[in-house]
C-alpha cells in the first residue's frame, strides 16, 4: 500500500508535466503574449448558479472586522482589467478553484491555461488553439461542428425552434437512467443530451472536435451574434479531445451594461435556487466602461489535457498532490 503522504502521480510523470508547461511558455513567447499573475483572492466572484466558490474571511491584526473574499474560479476579471488598462495579449497559468467538483475529471482545485488576444476574431483564436495542442501536446486533426448541427445529426431536433416539452420527451428516452417524472429546465436538457448523448459520439470522431455557436442562453460572458440563419447565438466554442470538454473561448462581451444585466440574472437564479448571492465585480465592470478591447479569450483546463497527452485515466494521475 503507497503511504499517504506520497505524490498521487509518478515523478517521471511531473517531470513531464514540468517541460509540457515549459512548452506552453515558449508558444506564447514566440507569439508576443506575455505571462501574468494575478490575485487569487477577489471581493466578488461569479454569480452563475452553475459554479459555486470558496470563500474565506480576511481580519486584520488587531481588528474584530471581517471581510469576505473569495477564491477565483477563473482569473478572467482580472485579466480583462489589465486589457482595458492597455496590457495587450496575455496569459496566464493559474490555480481556480470550484466547490463541489471532484471526480475523475473534476478536482475542487485545479490548473487553468487562459489568455487574450485584442483583435483576434474567434476562427483565428480556434486556430491558434488547435496550433498549441498540436505543436505543444502532438494531437492530430481538427473537425468543427456547429451546436445545432450536431443535435440535429445524432438527435434529429432543432435547438433554436423545439419546444420545452419536445426537449423533455427527448432527454426521457435518450437517457434511461432518468426517472420518469424528472424535469429541469430548458439549458439543463440540454447539458445533458450534450454529456450524455452527443459526447460520447464525439469521443468516436477520434480528432479535435471544436463546437460552436451555442444558444445565446449559454452565452456567459461572450457576444451573442446572428449565425447567418436568423438565430441568435453565443459567440463561443467549446474544445473536444476524445469527447472531454477542454477549452471554452469568447468573443468577448464589451458591453458593462449587459454584463451587469448577466450578473443580476446569475444572482436572481441562486436566490431561486436557495444559493448564496454573490458580489458583483464592480471594478470589472469599471474597466469595460473604460473600453474593454475588442479581443476574443479561451481557457483551458491543463490538467485534463496532460491527462489526455499521457495517456492517463485521471487528472489526479498528473497532479502532484490529488484533492484527497
Amino acid at each position: 500500500m503507497i503511504p499517504s503522504w506520497q505524490p498521487s502521480a509518478d515523478i517521471t510523470l511531473l517531470k513531464r508535466r514540468a517541460q509540457y508547461l515549459a512548452d506552453v511558455r515558449l508558444f506564447f513567447a514566440q507569439r508576443d503574449t506575455w505571462e501574468v499573475e494575478t490575485p487569487i483572492l477577489s471581493q466578488a466572484a461569479p454569480t452563475a448558479p452553475y459554479l459555486d466558490s470558496f470563500s474565506c474571511d480576511y481580519q486584520a491584526i488587531g481588528s474584530e472586522q471581517k471581510s469576505r473574499y473569495y477564491l477565483q474560479t477563473s482569473p478572467e476579471f482580472t485579466m480583462k482589467r489589465l486589457l482595458a488598462a492597455g496590457s495587450g495579449s496575455i496569459y496566464q497559468i493559474a490555480r481556480v478553484f470550484r466547490n463541489g467538483e471532484q471526480g475523475r475529471l473534476h478536482s475542487p482545485e485545479f490548473t487553468m491555461l487562459e489568455w487574450y488576444r485584442p483583435k483576434l476574431t474567434l476562427i483565428q483564436l480556434m486556430n491558434e488553439v488547435e496550433m498549441l495542442v498540436e505543436q505543444v501536446f502532438n494531437f492530430q486533426g481538427m473537425a468543427k461542428f456547429s451546436y445545432r448541427s450536431l443535435f440535429q445529426s445524432y438527435l434529429d431536433i432543432n435547438v433554436f425552434t423545439c419546444s420545452d416539452e419536445q426537449l423533455k420527451i427527448c432527454g426521457l428516452k435518450q437517457i434511461p437512467s432518468l426517472a420518469d417524472d424528472f424535469d429541469t429546465d430548458r439549458d439543463s436538457w440540454l447539458e445533458l443530451l450534450m454529456s450524455y448523448v452527443i459526447e460520447p459520439k464525439l469521443a468516436q470522431l477520434n480528432t479535435l472536435v471544436f463546437v460552436y455557436d451555442f444558444p445565446a442562453s449559454q452565452a456567459q460572458l461572450a457576444k451573442i451574434v446572428d449565425d447567418g440563419d436568423g438565430y441568435q447565438v453565443a459567440d463561443r466554442f467549446e474544445l473536444y479531445i476524445e469527447g472531454i470538454e477542454l477549452a471554452n473561448g469568447y468573443n468577448e462581451l464589451l458591453d458593462a451594461d449587459e454584463l451587469r444585466q448577466r450578473f443580476d440574472q446569475g444572482n436572481q437564479q441562486r436566490r431561486q435556487q436557495g444559493k448564496t448571492e454573490i458580489p458583483i465585480d464592480e471594478n470589472l465592470l469599471a474597466a469595460m466602461s473604460s473600453g474593454l478591447p475588442i479581443c476574443s479569450g479561451v481557457a483551458i483546463g491543463l490538467d485534463r489535457l496532460i491527462m489526455l497527452a499521457m495517456k492517463k485515466n485521471s487528472i489526479a494521475e498528473v497532479q502532484s498532490f490529488s484533492f484527497e
